[in-house]
């Protein structure tokens, strides 16, 4: 025998009603886009913590951009990360490469030979290994 139905209840149930048994659909859907928007904002996440080490892939200062992002990343310290990223678009100018072109062109105009490996002051020599002393009663 079946209960009888209310007089003000509805005949149509929604299609996220499931009957007693049977596979809840909406929570399965739920679960889906639940997972799916937690490993998409993990990505997005994880490509703008990379941004610094990208603009600075090619530059001087790669070594410290990535240093300043992993301390950013497992300390949670953002001042790391924004001095990360302000570095990687900052460029260092080459001071060595035109100060070294004034050297040598300095040294052509005064007749002055610039130094050789020959030149350079002997290191310091190196020691002989001292010979090994034989064992007593051998």
């Amino acid at each position: 025998m079946t209960p009888a139905q209310h007089p003000l209840a509805s005949s149509h149930l929604p299609w996220f009603l499931t009957a007693p048994g049977q596979t809840d659909i909406l929570f399965t859907i739920t679960t889906i886009v639940v997972v799916a928007v937690v490993l998409g904002l993990g990505v997005i996440f994880f490509r703008l913590h990379s941004l610094p080490e990208r603009f600075s892939h090619k530059k001087f200062q790669f070594e410290i951009v990535a240093v300043l992002g992993l301390l950013s990343l497992f300390t949670h310290v953002h001042a790391f990360w924004v001095a990360a990223l302000l570095l990687a678009l900052i460029d260092i100018p080459d001071f060595q490469t035109p100060l070294k072109r004034m050297a040598a062109s300095l040294e052509r105009l005064s007749g002055v030979e610039p130094p050789t490996e020959e030149d350079a002051p002997p290191a310091s020599p190196p020691q002989k290994p001292a010979d090994p002393q034989p064992e007593p009663g051998v």
